[in-house]
C-alpha cells in the first residue's frame, strides 16, 4: 500500500512538473496588454542535447519598446540597439525612436538545470490586440547551439513545430466604465500618417447648451510638421481649433484660424484650459457615457474618423501632460 501511494505521488509531480516547464524556451507569461509595460520572463528547461547553456540570446520584435534587462548573478549581459521601423509614444510625452533589439547573457547553465532570464518594455500603442509577438530565442552551449526562432503559419498549432520561438499574445487595453479623461470613455488610439492620436473625449453638456468641447493626445512620430485644422462631428454644425490662456487673471479664449502645430517628436494634448476643439450649435445634449462620431482634418495627414467617449459634466483628464 505505501508503495502505491509513493508511485502515485511521483506520477503526480512528474505530470505537474511537466506542466510547469515547458520542453523548450517560453514566456511565463504569455499575454499582454496594447499601450502597457509588461515583465518578460523567458524560462530556459535544458542545455543543448546535454551539453551546458553559456550564452542566451533573446531578439525583441518590433514594437516592444524601452527594454531593460534585469543583471543576474553570475550572468554578464549585453544589449545591441537599433533604430525602430517607426517612431513610439512613450511615457510623459517621449517618442522613441529607437531601443534594445537583442538582449545576450552570458554564464553558464548546466542541461539538468532551470532557469529565468527577464526584461522588462512597454507593449507599444501601434500593436494591435488579438495579434501575436515572437522573440526568437538562441541557446549557444558548450557543443553546438539551439536556435528557438520558428513561427507557426495560420490555422498551424506551435505544437507542431520542432524550435518554436517564445510567442506573446496581445490583448486590447480594457476601459473602466467611468475612467474618463486622458484614458476617456472610448480610450481608444488612432494613426493618421505619421501621427497617434489618443483617446478623443468630450464632457457632458446641460440641457440647453449650444457649444461643447473636444479633447484628446496627439503624437508627431514623422520628420515633418502637421497641423490640426478642423473637424467635423455628428452633433454639432461646426468645429473650430481653439486656445484658452490666462491674461491679468482673466481666462480668455480664441480660434486658431491656421490651426494647431504639431511640431516632429512633439505630442500635443488638447485637454480643458488648453487647447481644445470647439464644438459649434450642437443639435442635442451631449450625455455621460455616450460615444459621438467624428472626423479630424489636418493639414498633411487629411481625415482620419475618430469616436469621442463623453465624460461626465466637470470631468478633468485623468493624466497625461500638456504641450
Amino acid at each position: 500500500m505505501i508503495r502505491k501511494t509513493v508511485g502515485a505521488v511521483a506520477a503526480t509531480l512528474a505530470v505537474l512538473s511537466a506542466g510547469a516547464v515547458d520542453a523548450h524556451p517560453s514566456l511565463e507569461r504569455q499575454e499582454a496588454t496594447v499601450g502597457a509595460p509588461y515583465k518578460a520572463i523567458v524560462r530556459v528547461p535544458h542545455g543543448c542535447d546535454g551539453s551546458p547553456t553559456l550564452r542566451v540570446r533573446v531578439q525583441i520584435p518590433e514594437g516592444v519598446i524601452g527594454v531593460k534587462p534585469m543583471p543576474k548573478p553570475g550572468w554578464t549581459i549585453e544589449t545591441t540597439r537599433g533604430a525602430y521601423a517607426e517612431a513610439h509614444p512613450y511615457y510623459h510625452g517621449a517618442v522613441l525612436k529607437e531601443g534594445v533589439r537583442e538582449i545576450v547573457w552570458n554564464g553558464r547553465l548546466a542541461d539538468d538545470n532551470y532557469d529565468e532570464f527577464v526584461f522588462v518594455g512597454f507593449m507599444a500603442k501601434t500593436l494591435s490586440g488579438g495579434s501575436r509577438l515572437h522573440f526568437p530565442t538562441i541557446q549557444e552551449c558548450e557543443q553546438g547551439q539551439q536556435a528557438w526562432a520558428e513561427v507557426a503559419a495560420a490555422g498551424q498549432s506551435t505544437h507542431d513545430l520542432k524550435f518554436p520561438a517564445p510567442v506573446l499574445r496581445l490583448v486590447q487595453a480594457k476601459t473602466p466604465a467611468h475612467d474618463h479623461g486622458a484614458h476617456g470613455a472610448a480610450a481608444k488610439t488612432y494613426k493618421a500618417g505619421s501621427l497617434v492620436i489618443e483617446a478623443p473625449w468630450s464632457r457632458a453638456t446641460p440641457g440647453g447648451a449650444r457649444v461643447a468641447a473636444g479633447f484628446l493626445k496627439i503624437t508627431n512620430t514623422g520628420k515633418e510638421a502637421d497641423r490640426l485644422i478642423g473637424g467635423t462631428i455628428e452633433a454639432a454644425k461646426k468645429v473650430e481649433v481653439h486656445e484658452m490662456t490666462m491674461t491679468d487673471n482673466v481666462m480668455r479664449m480664441r480660434q486658431l484660424p491656421k490651426g494647431l502645430e504639431i511640431k516632429p517628436g512633439e505630442t500635443v494634448e488638447l485637454r480643458p484650459g488648453s487647447y481644445h476643439l470647439m464644438f459649434m450649435d450642437i443639435a442635442k445634449p451631449l450625455k455621460a457615457d455616450d460615444v459621438v462620431k467624428g472626423v479630424l482634418r489636418f493639414e498633411r495627414a487629411g481625415e482620419v474618423a475618430v469616436e469621442y467617449g463623453v465624460a461626465p459634466l466637470g470631468s478633468q483628464p485623468s493624466g497625461g501632460h500638456k504641450h
